[in-house]
């Protein structure tokens, strides 16, 4: 007894003096930054828990109902030539070591008006032999590519149906950094995906459009965003359209914590141009301008650097035919401030040629307002005409040329019809080198120049057998 009676308070003891270590040297205190690592529920990636500002309850159901089933997937079949050295007989035998592969796409898409126009963005049907589009409510149509601008990668296609849910516009001119949205789409093929986030920036440009007269002004936003979400809805908390989802910030290629949609104002404006004429009317103001610097702001006694530095007002454009000189700072386009060249460019994108705007410049520390008419990229008021219908004048069928060498390219005329080329002189066979003086790689240059003549049209370029010709008509 006596022996376990010993073994039995020596545990005690020692018990006792275990527990005073911990809590007199061993545990650490409360401002201590190492402590034990305490065991979390595990979440998945993207599940961000977010608190609401307690002044308010911010309700995003009624968001979603109104959006969800304005917003459709979409599904493209392009077809990619396979130009390299195949490594699979068996494929080449049935297909050939060229064969035309078919590439199946994936985006999203908004009902605009309830006859069945819908817009996304360029990339998602670029390139494409075949679109279709599946509604909220998993009815399946064909659709018709009504019109594309790579410069602000947007498109606009239709469907054949009567009835739809279609979305209402906002005005992205009013939003707010650090007000609630909702991004919808499609992504992974997730059909009718909804995820909410805040605008962290406005008129950011982050390099992804790499087109001729690119115009990138986001907003950006932490709402998740994936591939499939491409030509999505971004809407604020009333469920109105503020933007279309076009691009991520991210090194894997998926979300990682920043979003990119493009303004509701100017996808308004280019789809408007591309149901009516097929194109964009893009307008002007002729001058070269650079964002101001804490530098360039000090030289020109300017307290603020909210604003666009004016290098130059070109002569035949509109700012300088208005009076607009070297050494103005342009502060508003209508009633808008602009901060930087990104919003400047959005505002002006909003315009036709031939509109009239007010621009709010500062000149030697005082403000002035300068009416400007805006011209097209040509230095006049021309807008373009209808592609199929300036194509269809000409009475022929073309396609796109370039000999072996590489060195001589154009429009070829393969067949002449009734019209304008014929009734001009022009025989089958000549090959179409340069239009109003200007050369022309493709149909699509031929087209522009064309869609934006007013009058004589004068054509060069030459036949099989060498022969120069020259051609004169009126559109």
């Amino acid at each position: 007894m006596k022996k376990y009676l010993g073994f039995t308070l020596a545990g005690i003891v020692g018990g006792t003096f275990s527990l005073a270590a911990y809590q007199f040297i061993l545990k650490p205190n409360e401002d201590s930054h190492i402590g034990i690592v305490q065991s979390v529920p595990a979440t998945f990636t993207n599940n961000v828990v977010r608190t609401l500002p307690p002044e308010g309850n911010v309700d995003f159901t009624t968001a979603a109902e109104q959006s969800i089933h304005s917003v459709v997937h979409i599904q493209t079949v392009s077809k990619v030539q396979n130009t390299g050295y195949s490594r699979d007989p068996m494929r080449d035998f049935f297909f050939g070591n060229g064969a035309r592969q078919p590439v199946i796409g994936s985006g999203s898409g908004v009902i605009i008006s309830d006859d069945g126009f819908i817009v996304t963005n360029n990339h998602v049907v670029e390139g494409s032999d075949k679109v279709e589009v599946t509604l909220n409510d998993k009815y399946t149509y064909s659709a018709d590519i009504i019109g594309t601008d790579p410069a602000t990668d947007l498109a606009l296609i239709k469907i054949d149906e009567k009835d739809l849910p279609f979305i209402q516009f906002a005005n992205s001119d009013n939003v707010r950094v650090g007000e609630w949205v909702l991004a919808v789409g499609n992504p992974f093929n997730l059909n009718s995906t909804v995820t909410a986030g805040i605008v962290s920036a406005k008129t950011r440009k982050i390099d992804i459009i790499h087109k001729d007269l690119a115009v990138e002004s986001f907003i950006q936003t932490d709402a998740a965003v994936n591939q499939g979400n491409s030509g999505g809805a971004l809407v604020n908390t009333n469920g109105e359209l503020i933007g279309i989802n076009s691009a991520i910030a991210s090194t894997t290629g998926t979300y990682a914590g920043y979003s990119f949609a493009i303004p509701s104002n100017l996808v308004k404006k280019v789809v408007n141009d591309l149901a009516e004429f097929g194109k964009v009317q893009r307008a002007f103001l002729g001058v070269i301008i650079k964002d101001l610097t804490p530098d360039l702001a000090k030289k020109l006694d300017s307290k603020s650097l909210n604003g666009v530095y004016v290098e130059e007002a070109l002569d035949n454009g509109g700012a300088g035919e208005a009076g607009m000189k070297t050494g103005d700072i342009i502060r508003k386009v209508g009633e808008v401030p602009v901060a930087g060249f990104n919003a400047l460019q959005e505002q002006i994108a909003l315009y036709r040629p031939g509109d009239k705007v007010d621009i709010t410049v500062t000149r030697n520390g005082s403000e002035q307002v300068i009416p400007v008419t805006l011209k097209n990229k040509e230095g006049n008021l021309n807008m373009y005409k209808r592609n199929d219908e300036v194509m269809n004048v000409l009475g022929a069928e073309l396609e796109d040329f370039t000999n072996n060498y590489g060195n001589i390219q154009g429009v070829r005329i393969v067949k002449l019809g009734s019209g304008k080329l014929k009734a001009a002189g022009v025989k089958e066979g000549f090959l179409v080198t340069k239009v109003n003086g200007k050369g022309i790689k493709d149909k699509s240059d031929m087209q522009e120049i064309l869609s934006l003549a007013d009058g004589s049209i004068y054509i060069e370029g030459i036949y099989p057998n060498g022969q120069k010709a020259y051609y004169a008509f009126g559109l």
